[in-house]
């Protein structure tokens, strides 16, 4: 017989923005004008967590401080976030889980944070999805923010005539990565000698005769 739980241990509560407080300590720093973009583009997209045990933002300063920042610029409450009857913003937010102690608090927090990007980025997907975005949705792709030697850094392990569209899209995209102990930066000739080059119309790299 299945148990039935009156509340889930995880909800999403609707709370006034003045009522969400932040941690006391939060190393984590925020492009506070890239949020704010990007909420006014798309809306609240991702909601803050809230501790149970602090009750204190747990996940979200960020997009704390952005709402903050909207509301006082003047701005229209994004899509999200629902206006009270006193013309206030409410917040929608996680809750239900609780830590044990400051110090897991904090800890969490580091992890919410720093772990999601850990895994990087797989180059020829990442280069497929820039180059449609880029023809074809150019204030979404302006709205990423990428510094461009990052964007050439990953675009330059993906050969452009391996991308769809390029001729050989049924071939492996990524070029030879550096060897151990060579700068990041630098990229290692194949197996024949052929070091890679820049291809003077689109900038990628690719290796001669390949």
């Amino acid at each position: 017989m299945t148990e039935t739980i009156a509340r889930p241990p995880r909800r999403i509560d609707y709370v006034p923005l003045t009522d969400l407080p932040p941690a006391p300590r939060n190393p984590k720093r925020h492009e506070l004008e890239l949020i704010i973009d990007s909420i006014r583009m798309h809306g609240l997209v991702e909601t803050p967590v809230v501790d149970e045990r602090t009750h204190k933002t747990l996940h979200g300063h960020g997009r704390r401080e952005s709402l903050i920042e909207m509301q006082i610029r003047g701005m229209p409450a994004p899509d999200g976030v629902v206006i009270d009857e006193d013309g206030g913003w409410l917040v929608p937010v996680q809750r239900g889980w609780a830590s044990r102690s400051d110090a897991e608090a904090e800890a969490v927090a580091i992890k919410l944070n720093r772990l999601p990007g850990e895994g990087g980025w797989d180059p020829r997907t990442f280069a497929e999805v820039l180059e449609d975005l880029a023809t074809n949705e150019a204030e979404l792709f302006d709205s990423l923010a990428i510094p461009h030697d990052e964007i050439d850094k990953m675009l330059g392990l993906v050969d452009p005539e391996t991308l769809p569209g390029g001729g050989r899209e049924d071939e492996a995209a990524l070029l030879h990565l550096p060897d151990d102990g060579e700068r990041e930066s630098a990229l290692s000739p194949d197996d024949e000698g052929r070091a890679p080059q820049t291809c003077p119309a689109c900038g990628h790299m690719f290796t001669p005769g390949h």
